[in-house]
Protein backbone atom coordinates (compact mmCIF):
# COMPACT_ATOMS: atom_id res chain seq x y z
CA UNK A 1 0.00 0.00 0.00
CA UNK A 2 1.38 3.39 -0.82
CA UNK A 3 2.40 5.67 1.66
CA UNK A 4 -0.23 9.21 2.36
CA UNK A 5 1.41 12.09 0.12
CA UNK A 6 1.18 15.26 2.68
CA UNK A 7 1.39 18.77 0.69
CA UNK A 8 4.60 20.60 1.08
CA UNK A 9 3.14 22.88 3.43
CA UNK A 10 2.00 19.86 5.39
CA UNK A 11 4.94 17.99 5.81
CA UNK A 12 6.57 21.02 6.79
CA UNK A 13 4.08 21.68 9.45
CA UNK A 14 4.66 18.11 10.83
CA UNK A 15 7.74 18.08 10.59
CA UNK A 16 8.43 21.20 12.49
CA UNK A 17 5.55 19.84 15.29
CA UNK A 18 7.17 16.14 15.53
CA UNK A 19 10.70 16.78 14.69
CA UNK A 20 13.36 18.41 16.82
CA UNK A 21 13.79 21.58 15.74
CA UNK A 22 17.99 20.86 15.77
CA UNK A 23 17.53 18.50 13.38
CA UNK A 24 17.79 21.10 10.70
CA UNK A 25 16.64 20.89 6.78
CA UNK A 26 18.77 22.09 3.65
CA UNK A 27 17.63 25.81 2.65
CA UNK A 28 15.62 25.94 5.96
CA UNK A 29 14.16 29.28 5.20
CA UNK A 30 12.29 27.79 2.03
CA UNK A 31 12.64 23.40 2.25
CA UNK A 32 12.88 21.54 -1.24
CA UNK A 33 10.66 18.47 -0.24
CA UNK A 34 12.53 15.68 -2.36
CA UNK A 35 10.20 12.88 -3.17
CA UNK A 36 12.68 10.72 -5.57
CA UNK A 37 16.14 10.48 -7.27
CA UNK A 38 17.65 9.35 -9.66
CA UNK A 39 21.80 9.06 -10.09
CA UNK A 40 22.89 12.80 -9.48
CA UNK A 41 19.50 14.26 -9.82
CA UNK A 42 16.23 14.92 -6.77
CA UNK A 43 13.28 15.51 -8.45
CA UNK A 44 10.74 17.75 -5.99
CA UNK A 45 6.81 16.99 -5.37
CA UNK A 46 6.26 19.12 -8.26
CA UNK A 47 8.35 16.66 -10.93
CA UNK A 48 11.33 19.56 -10.56
CA UNK A 49 14.64 18.39 -11.31
CA UNK A 50 17.54 18.97 -9.19
CA UNK A 51 21.40 18.74 -10.01
CA UNK A 52 22.61 17.18 -6.64
CA UNK A 53 26.33 18.35 -5.48
CA UNK A 54 26.13 17.72 -1.77
CA UNK A 55 25.21 13.97 -1.59
CA UNK A 56 28.47 12.38 -0.85
CA UNK A 57 26.58 9.59 0.93
CA UNK A 58 24.33 8.05 -2.06
CA UNK A 59 28.33 7.10 -3.66
CA UNK A 60 27.44 5.94 -6.57
CA UNK A 61 24.05 7.66 -7.72
CA UNK A 62 21.20 7.94 -6.07
CA UNK A 63 18.52 4.25 -6.51
CA UNK A 64 21.12 2.38 -8.58
CA UNK A 65 19.57 -0.33 -9.99
CA UNK A 66 22.49 -2.84 -9.00
CA UNK A 67 22.25 -1.84 -5.64
CA UNK A 68 18.60 -1.74 -4.74
CA UNK A 69 18.73 -5.29 -6.40
CA UNK A 70 21.67 -6.41 -4.15
CA UNK A 71 19.51 -5.23 -1.53
CA UNK A 72 16.11 -6.60 -2.38
CA UNK A 73 17.73 -9.93 -3.55
CA UNK A 74 19.51 -10.37 0.07
CA UNK A 75 16.60 -9.29 1.80
CA UNK A 76 14.35 -11.74 0.76
CA UNK A 77 16.88 -14.57 1.55
CA UNK A 78 18.25 -13.56 4.93
CA UNK A 79 19.12 -10.59 7.75
CA UNK A 80 20.28 -11.87 10.47
CA UNK A 81 22.52 -11.09 13.56
CA UNK A 82 25.88 -10.53 12.36
CA UNK A 83 27.18 -13.11 15.44
CA UNK A 84 25.52 -16.09 12.96
CA UNK A 85 28.11 -16.92 10.48
CA UNK A 86 27.40 -15.94 7.18
CA UNK A 87 29.86 -15.57 3.79
CA UNK A 88 29.09 -11.88 3.01
CA UNK A 89 30.76 -10.43 5.91
CA UNK A 90 33.94 -12.18 5.25
CA UNK A 91 33.61 -11.77 1.71
CA UNK A 92 33.03 -8.21 1.83
CA UNK A 93 36.38 -7.30 4.16
CA UNK A 94 38.45 -9.49 1.90
CA UNK A 95 37.32 -7.41 -0.89
CA UNK A 96 38.30 -4.10 1.54
CA UNK A 97 41.34 -5.62 2.53
CA UNK A 98 42.26 -5.23 -0.97
CA UNK A 99 42.75 -1.62 -1.36
CA UNK A 100 44.01 -1.35 1.74
CA UNK A 101 47.85 -1.60 2.77
CA UNK A 102 49.22 -4.90 3.68
CA UNK A 103 49.35 -3.99 7.77
CA UNK A 104 45.35 -3.43 7.51
CA UNK A 105 43.82 -6.78 7.79
CA UNK A 106 41.46 -6.47 10.25
CA UNK A 107 37.93 -5.51 10.11
CA UNK A 108 34.86 -3.93 12.40
CA UNK A 109 31.52 -3.27 10.87
CA UNK A 110 29.04 -0.93 12.18
CA UNK A 111 26.27 1.39 10.96
CA UNK A 112 27.87 4.82 11.05
CA UNK A 113 30.89 7.06 10.67
CA UNK A 114 30.24 8.02 14.65
CA UNK A 115 29.69 4.46 15.62
CA UNK A 116 33.21 3.61 13.45
CA UNK A 117 35.04 6.66 15.27
CA UNK A 118 33.87 5.96 18.75
CA UNK A 119 34.88 2.62 18.17
CA UNK A 120 38.61 3.59 16.63
CA UNK A 121 38.89 5.63 20.16
CA UNK A 122 38.00 2.69 22.14
CA UNK A 123 40.54 0.59 20.22
CA UNK A 124 43.07 3.22 20.61
CA UNK A 125 42.56 3.67 24.19
CA UNK A 126 43.15 -0.04 24.32
CA UNK A 127 45.98 -0.57 22.71
CA UNK A 128 48.00 2.24 23.70
CA UNK A 129 46.92 2.47 27.61
CA UNK A 130 47.18 5.92 27.11
CA UNK A 131 44.26 8.67 27.02
CA UNK A 132 45.35 11.96 25.21
CA UNK A 133 43.99 12.70 21.86
CA UNK A 134 45.41 15.26 19.06
CA UNK A 135 43.13 16.21 16.57
CA UNK A 136 43.09 19.45 14.19
CA UNK A 137 41.29 22.63 14.39
CA UNK A 138 37.58 22.91 13.23
CA UNK A 139 37.58 19.17 12.95
CA UNK A 140 34.04 17.05 13.00
CA UNK A 141 34.23 12.98 13.46
CA UNK A 142 30.88 12.61 14.52
CA UNK A 143 27.68 13.25 17.24
CA UNK A 144 28.54 10.75 19.64
CA UNK A 145 29.45 12.07 22.95
CA UNK A 146 32.84 10.99 22.80
CA UNK A 147 33.56 12.84 19.35
CA UNK A 148 31.86 15.93 20.65
CA UNK A 149 34.88 15.37 22.69
CA UNK A 150 37.54 15.13 20.18
CA UNK A 151 35.24 17.80 17.25
CA UNK A 152 36.15 21.30 18.05
CA UNK A 153 33.89 22.47 15.38
CA UNK A 154 31.07 20.96 18.26
CA UNK A 155 32.78 20.91 21.40
CA UNK A 156 34.27 24.78 21.05
CA UNK A 157 30.15 25.57 20.85
CA UNK A 158 29.13 23.57 23.72
CA UNK A 159 31.22 22.66 27.08
CA UNK A 160 34.56 23.88 25.44
CA UNK A 161 37.50 21.48 25.54
CA UNK A 162 38.39 18.66 27.93
CA UNK A 163 41.54 18.20 29.52
CA UNK A 164 42.80 14.95 27.48
CA UNK A 165 41.89 16.89 24.02
CA UNK A 166 44.68 19.34 22.16
CA UNK A 167 44.24 21.21 19.04
CA UNK A 168 46.83 21.54 16.69
CA UNK A 169 46.62 23.77 13.63
CA UNK A 170 44.95 22.60 10.45
CA UNK A 171 47.19 22.33 7.52
CA UNK A 172 45.72 25.31 5.56
CA UNK A 173 48.19 26.52 2.58
CA UNK A 174 45.50 29.61 2.03
CA UNK A 175 44.87 30.62 5.09
CA UNK A 176 46.55 28.84 7.89
CA UNK A 177 49.78 30.12 9.70
CA UNK A 178 52.18 28.63 6.85
CA UNK A 179 50.65 28.91 3.62
CA UNK A 180 51.59 28.73 -0.24
CA UNK A 181 54.53 30.45 -0.04
CA UNK A 182 56.33 28.01 3.19
CA UNK A 183 59.18 26.28 1.39
CA UNK A 184 57.51 23.04 3.25
CA UNK A 185 54.60 23.85 5.17
CA UNK A 186 54.64 19.66 5.32
CA UNK A 187 56.86 19.61 7.67
CA UNK A 188 56.05 22.61 9.62
CA UNK A 189 52.19 21.93 9.92
CA UNK A 190 53.83 18.29 10.96
CA UNK A 191 56.02 20.80 13.49
CA UNK A 192 53.25 21.79 15.37
CA UNK A 193 51.81 18.50 16.23
CA UNK A 194 55.18 17.56 17.51
CA UNK A 195 55.12 20.79 19.85
CA UNK A 196 51.25 19.81 20.70
CA UNK A 197 52.65 16.34 21.88
CA UNK A 198 55.94 18.12 24.03
CA UNK A 199 53.30 20.03 25.98
CA UNK A 200 51.28 17.05 26.61
CA UNK A 201 54.36 15.26 28.00
CA UNK A 202 55.15 18.65 30.25
CA UNK A 203 51.78 18.00 31.93
CA UNK A 204 53.10 14.50 32.85
CA UNK A 205 50.14 13.35 30.36
CA UNK A 206 50.73 10.66 27.43
CA UNK A 207 49.40 10.36 23.37
CA UNK A 208 47.08 8.12 23.03
CA UNK A 209 45.88 9.01 19.11
CA UNK A 210 45.97 11.29 16.62
CA UNK A 211 42.99 11.88 14.76
CA UNK A 212 42.05 13.59 11.63
CA UNK A 213 39.75 13.45 8.46
CA UNK A 214 42.59 12.23 5.30
CA UNK A 215 41.21 15.84 4.02
CA UNK A 216 39.23 18.20 5.90
CA UNK A 217 35.77 18.73 4.98
CA UNK A 218 34.09 20.57 7.59
CA UNK A 219 37.01 22.46 8.11
CA UNK A 220 36.74 24.10 4.41
CA UNK A 221 37.76 21.20 2.02
CA UNK A 222 41.25 21.03 2.90
CA UNK A 223 43.85 19.57 1.21
CA UNK A 224 46.57 18.44 3.72
CA UNK A 225 50.62 19.15 2.03
CA UNK A 226 51.82 16.21 1.14
CA UNK A 227 54.49 14.40 3.36
CA UNK A 228 52.13 15.88 6.72
CA UNK A 229 50.70 12.58 7.58
CA UNK A 230 53.67 10.51 7.29
CA UNK A 231 56.09 12.79 9.47
CA UNK A 232 53.09 13.14 11.97
CA UNK A 233 52.47 9.70 12.20
CA UNK A 234 56.14 9.55 12.99
CA UNK A 235 55.93 11.41 16.01
CA UNK A 236 52.55 10.04 17.30
CA UNK A 237 54.17 6.74 16.98
CA UNK A 238 57.22 7.49 18.78
CA UNK A 239 55.02 9.02 21.48
CA UNK A 240 53.69 5.71 22.19
CA UNK A 241 50.21 6.75 20.11
CA UNK A 242 48.70 5.71 17.24
CA UNK A 243 47.25 7.53 13.62
CA UNK A 244 43.43 7.27 12.97
CA UNK A 245 42.65 8.28 9.18
CA UNK A 246 39.01 9.14 9.10
CA UNK A 247 38.02 8.34 5.54
CA UNK A 248 34.45 8.45 6.75
CA UNK A 249 33.68 11.45 4.34
CA UNK A 250 36.75 10.81 1.46
CA UNK A 251 36.52 7.22 0.87
CA UNK A 252 36.44 4.55 -1.67
CA UNK A 253 37.47 6.58 -4.99
CA UNK A 254 36.18 10.12 -4.46
CA UNK A 255 39.42 11.47 -4.93
CA UNK A 256 39.94 9.01 -8.22
CA UNK A 257 43.80 9.07 -8.60
CA UNK A 258 43.38 6.56 -5.18
CA UNK A 259 40.64 4.36 -3.04
CA UNK A 260 41.61 6.12 0.05
CA UNK A 261 42.38 9.81 0.24
CA UNK A 262 45.52 9.19 2.40
CA UNK A 263 47.21 7.27 -0.53
CA UNK A 264 47.32 11.30 -1.49
CA UNK A 265 49.91 11.24 1.14
CA UNK A 266 52.38 8.71 -0.60
CA UNK A 267 53.24 5.00 -1.03
CA UNK A 268 55.03 4.67 2.28
CA UNK A 269 52.35 6.44 4.38
CA UNK A 270 49.85 3.96 6.48
CA UNK A 271 47.28 4.69 9.00
CA UNK A 272 47.01 2.20 12.02
CA UNK A 273 43.71 2.83 11.83
CA UNK A 274 41.16 3.75 9.46
CA UNK A 275 37.27 4.64 9.75
CA UNK A 276 34.93 4.75 6.58
CA UNK A 277 31.51 5.26 6.48
CA UNK A 278 28.78 7.11 4.18
CA UNK A 279 29.64 6.16 0.89
CA UNK A 280 29.93 2.60 1.87
CA UNK A 281 26.47 1.87 1.64
CA UNK A 282 25.07 4.15 -0.76
CA UNK A 283 22.91 5.48 1.33
CA UNK A 284 22.19 2.08 3.29
CA UNK A 285 23.55 2.69 7.25
CA UNK A 286 26.64 0.98 6.99
CA UNK A 287 30.66 1.57 8.15
CA UNK A 288 33.63 -0.14 9.01
CA UNK A 289 36.66 0.10 11.31
CA UNK A 290 40.11 -1.42 9.70
CA UNK A 291 43.34 -1.85 11.87
CA UNK A 292 46.43 -4.01 12.32
CA UNK A 293 46.30 -7.38 14.01
CA UNK A 294 48.48 -6.41 17.23
CA UNK A 295 45.62 -3.39 17.91
CA UNK A 296 42.95 -6.03 17.24
CA UNK A 297 44.53 -8.18 19.64
CA UNK A 298 45.25 -5.70 22.35
CA UNK A 299 41.27 -5.32 22.22
CA UNK A 300 40.32 -8.86 22.48
CA UNK A 301 43.01 -8.97 25.15
CA UNK A 302 40.36 -6.92 27.55
CA UNK A 303 38.18 -9.58 27.97
CA UNK A 304 35.25 -7.71 27.10
CA UNK A 305 33.44 -9.52 23.76
CA UNK A 306 32.57 -6.74 21.25
CA UNK A 307 29.18 -7.28 18.81
CA UNK A 308 27.63 -5.32 16.58
CA UNK A 309 24.19 -6.98 16.46
CA UNK A 310 23.54 -5.13 12.79
CA UNK A 311 26.96 -4.13 11.92
CA UNK A 312 28.31 -6.18 9.14
CA UNK A 313 24.76 -7.97 8.43
CA UNK A 314 24.04 -9.68 5.47
CA UNK A 315 21.85 -7.35 3.89
CA UNK A 316 24.69 -4.56 4.44
CA UNK A 317 26.93 -6.59 3.34
CA UNK A 318 25.32 -7.34 -0.05
CA UNK A 319 25.03 -4.00 -0.75
CA UNK A 320 28.82 -2.89 -0.02
CA UNK A 321 29.73 -5.81 -2.37
CA UNK A 322 27.03 -4.24 -4.94
CA UNK A 323 28.82 -0.66 -4.20
CA UNK A 324 32.15 -1.54 -4.95
CA UNK A 325 31.31 -3.67 -8.14
CA UNK A 326 29.65 -0.59 -9.42
CA UNK A 327 32.78 1.71 -8.58
CA UNK A 328 34.74 -0.83 -10.42
CA UNK A 329 32.29 -1.50 -13.19
CA UNK A 330 31.26 1.96 -13.93
CA UNK A 331 34.94 3.46 -13.92
CA UNK A 332 33.69 5.79 -11.47
CA UNK A 333 37.53 6.50 -10.07
CA UNK A 334 38.42 7.76 -13.60
CA UNK A 335 34.96 10.28 -13.59
CA UNK A 336 36.16 11.79 -10.68
CA UNK A 337 39.43 12.60 -12.00
CA UNK A 338 38.11 13.39 -15.16
CA UNK A 339 35.01 15.20 -14.08
CA UNK A 340 36.77 16.86 -11.23
CA UNK A 341 39.68 17.97 -13.03
CA UNK A 342 37.23 19.74 -15.25
CA UNK A 343 35.33 21.02 -12.35
CA UNK A 344 38.31 22.51 -10.73
CA UNK A 345 39.82 23.79 -13.95
CA UNK A 346 36.28 25.51 -14.94
CA UNK A 347 36.24 27.11 -11.57
CA UNK A 348 40.10 28.10 -11.54
CA UNK A 349 38.67 30.23 -14.83
CA UNK A 350 36.13 31.99 -13.21
CA UNK A 351 38.80 32.65 -10.24
CA UNK A 352 40.99 34.89 -12.82
CA UNK A 353 37.55 36.66 -13.77
CA UNK A 354 35.55 37.70 -10.09
CA UNK A 355 37.59 38.76 -7.16
CA UNK A 356 34.95 37.23 -5.06
CA UNK A 357 36.78 33.75 -5.62
CA UNK A 358 39.88 33.44 -3.02
CA UNK A 359 40.82 30.19 -3.83
CA UNK A 360 39.59 27.10 -5.83
CA UNK A 361 41.21 23.82 -4.03
CA UNK A 362 40.44 20.10 -4.41
CA UNK A 363 40.79 16.64 -5.55
CA UNK A 364 38.49 14.45 -7.40
CA UNK A 365 35.11 15.01 -6.85
CA UNK A 366 35.99 16.83 -3.61
CA UNK A 367 36.19 20.91 -4.56
CA UNK A 368 35.79 23.66 -2.37
CA UNK A 369 34.85 27.34 -3.74
CA UNK A 370 36.21 29.70 -1.11
CA UNK A 371 35.17 33.27 -1.54
CA UNK A 372 36.53 36.22 0.11
CA UNK A 373 35.77 40.08 -0.05
CA UNK A 374 39.26 40.94 -0.20
CA UNK A 375 41.62 39.17 -2.31
CA UNK A 376 44.84 40.11 -0.47
CA UNK A 377 43.14 40.21 3.05
CA UNK A 378 41.37 37.12 2.66
CA UNK A 379 38.57 38.01 4.45
CA UNK A 380 35.81 35.71 4.25
CA UNK A 381 32.89 36.46 2.36
CA UNK A 382 30.13 34.40 4.42
CA UNK A 383 27.33 36.19 3.34
CA UNK A 384 28.21 36.05 -0.09
CA UNK A 385 28.63 32.43 -0.17
CA UNK A 386 24.90 32.00 1.46
CA UNK A 387 23.59 34.17 -1.84
CA UNK A 388 25.45 31.82 -3.87
CA UNK A 389 23.67 29.07 -2.50
CA UNK A 390 20.47 30.62 -2.87
CA UNK A 391 20.23 31.68 -6.09
CA UNK A 392 21.57 28.31 -7.22
CA UNK A 393 18.86 26.31 -5.41
CA UNK A 394 16.75 28.76 -7.83
CA UNK A 395 18.65 27.55 -10.58
CA UNK A 396 17.92 23.90 -9.47
CA UNK A 397 21.28 23.29 -8.41
CA UNK A 398 21.88 21.78 -4.78
CA UNK A 399 25.25 23.08 -3.23
CA UNK A 400 26.36 24.09 0.46
CA UNK A 401 28.97 25.85 2.52
CA UNK A 402 31.40 24.69 4.68
CA UNK A 403 34.80 25.99 6.44
CA UNK A 404 34.85 28.06 9.88
CA UNK A 405 33.21 31.38 8.41
CA UNK A 406 30.67 29.42 6.37
CA UNK A 407 32.43 30.80 3.12
CA UNK A 408 33.53 28.03 0.76
CA UNK A 409 31.04 26.47 -1.17
CA UNK A 410 31.72 22.72 -1.55
CA UNK A 411 31.60 19.75 -3.95
CA UNK A 412 30.82 16.41 -3.26
CA UNK A 413 28.56 14.99 -5.93
CA UNK A 414 27.24 11.33 -6.22
CA UNK A 415 30.34 10.16 -8.58
CA UNK A 416 28.21 10.14 -11.75
CA UNK A 417 28.53 13.47 -12.20
CA UNK A 418 29.10 14.27 -15.58
CA UNK A 419 31.04 16.78 -17.60
CA UNK A 420 27.79 18.25 -18.34
CA UNK A 421 26.92 18.54 -15.08
CA UNK A 422 30.44 20.19 -14.08
CA UNK A 423 29.65 22.94 -17.15
CA UNK A 424 26.33 23.92 -16.23
CA UNK A 425 27.51 24.26 -12.20
CA UNK A 426 30.51 26.44 -13.44
CA UNK A 427 28.27 28.32 -16.07
CA UNK A 428 25.60 29.64 -13.77
CA UNK A 429 27.91 30.71 -11.40
CA UNK A 430 29.76 32.61 -13.54
CA UNK A 431 26.13 34.32 -14.34
CA UNK A 432 25.09 34.65 -11.00
CA UNK A 433 28.63 36.26 -9.83
CA UNK A 434 28.46 38.61 -13.32
CA UNK A 435 25.00 39.47 -12.24
CA UNK A 436 26.57 40.68 -8.97
CA UNK A 437 29.60 42.31 -10.68
CA UNK A 438 26.85 44.61 -12.38
CA UNK A 439 24.48 45.46 -9.07
CA UNK A 440 24.64 43.42 -5.87
CA UNK A 441 21.40 44.72 -3.19
CA UNK A 442 22.53 43.73 0.05
CA UNK A 443 22.22 44.94 3.57
CA UNK A 444 25.58 44.13 4.77
CA UNK A 445 27.09 47.29 4.22
CA UNK A 446 30.92 45.99 5.60
CA UNK A 447 31.42 44.11 2.41
CA UNK A 448 30.92 46.83 0.22
CA UNK A 449 33.36 48.84 2.58
CA UNK A 450 35.70 46.33 2.05
CA UNK A 451 35.86 45.73 -1.89
CA UNK A 452 35.06 47.62 -4.77
CA UNK A 453 33.48 44.04 -6.07
CA UNK A 454 29.98 44.69 -5.07
CA UNK A 455 28.19 48.31 -5.91
CA UNK A 456 24.01 48.86 -5.00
Amino acid sequence: MALEMFRKEETLAMRKKLIGQSCRLFYSDDPVKIVRARGQYLYDENGKRYLDCISNVQHVGHCHPSITQAATTQMELLNANSRFLHDNIVQYAGRLAATLPDKLRVFYFVNSGSEANDLALRLAHQYTQHEDVIVLDHAYHGHLTSLIDISPYKFQKLTGQKEWVHVAPIPDTYRGIFREDHPNPAQAYADTVKDVIDKVHQKGRKVSAFFSESLPSVGGQILLPKGYSTKVAEYVRSAGGVFVADEVQTGFGRVGSHFWAFQLQGDDFSPDIVTMGKPMGNGHPLSCVATTAEIAGAFTANGVEYFNTFGGNPVSCAIGLAVLDVIEKEDLRGNSSRVGGHLLDRLRELQTKHPIIGDVRGVGLFVGLEMVTDKEQRTPATDAAAQVVRRLKEEYICVSTDGPWENIVKFKPPMCFSMEDADLVADRIHHILTAWNRTWVCSDTSILQRTSYFTC
